[in-house]
């Protein structure tokens, strides 16, 4: 997969709850059919030959604003190490389906992680192997779709496909609110101008600063990545304006 037939690169971003179960009787951080479901999308994108870097977040272990810290840089770093524990889960996971897989850090715990440095994964995507890119930006005060639009836009990612628990961008959240409006298709400035809570609108800047197309899909559909990226309609893509 290298030369002329490298993969195209997609950035693949998925909560920490995608991990996890939950369910009224009990709670438990890591689910192996959980695990089990988001190692089968990963496999249908890297079996379509496209390069993958999975970027995880860390709702089922820790949201760094949400926990007991006062500090919020803190906070924000222990968020990014429940990112690096979720993103070793996953790596195994990968390795255990026989998948070529390496975990990165963005924060220095080089005992344990492999540095994040972007010259060393473009090579490794180069060589079809599965970078999942754990620490988050390796700063606090942002959050990790910010890490998936840096990145995408450092490791020249034309996509960043994003799981969510509905299927697209809604004008309102359609499990609250009667009548909420599907969009198919927005625009960066659209996404900005109506402050849509489909992710960090920092993140939307940088991905309109590098083209970086953002789809956003249902979690919940078995091999939904790769049907975001190949059948019209199932996703919410947002673009430049004017995008096909």
């Amino acid at each position: 997969m290298s030369g002329s037939s490298q993969p195209r690169r997609v950035v693949l971003k998925i909560s920490g709850e995608r991990l996890c179960r939950r369910c009224p009787e009990s709670f438990s951080p890591f689910d192996a059919v959980s695990i089990g479901r988001v190692v089968e999308d990963i496999t249908g994108l890297h079996g379509a030959g496209y390069g993958v870097v999975v970027i995880c977040g860390a709702g089922n272990l820790l949201r760094g604003r949400d926990s007991v810290f006062d500090d919020r840089v803190l906070a924000d770093q222990s968020g990014m190490l429940a990112t690096l524990i979720n993103s070793l889960a996953v790596t195994d996971a990968l390795r255990t389906a026989g998948l070529p897989a390496q975990t990165y850090s963005a924060v220095p715990v080089d005992t344990l992680v492999t540095p994040y440095r972007a010259l060393e994964v473009r090579c490794a995507l180069d060589e079809g192997i599965i970078a999942v890119v754990g620490g988050g930006t390796g700063a606090p005060f942002v959050t990790t779709d910010s890490a998936a639009a840096l990145r995408a836009l450092e490791l020249g990612a034309g996509c960043i496909l994003k799981a969510t628990q509905v299927d697209g961008v809604y004008s309102a959240d359609p499990r609250s609110v009667p009548g909420a409006v599907r969009f198919e298709r927005l625009d960066y400035d659209e996404v900005l101008n109506r402050r849509l809570a489909v992710m960090d609108l920092g993140a939307v800047e940088l991905c309109r600063s590098g083209g970086v197309e953002v789809r956003v899909f249902s979690g919940e559909v078995p091999g939904g990545p790769l049907k975001a990226l190949t059948e019209e309609g199932f996703a919410t893509v947002i673009g430049p304006p004017g995008a096909d």
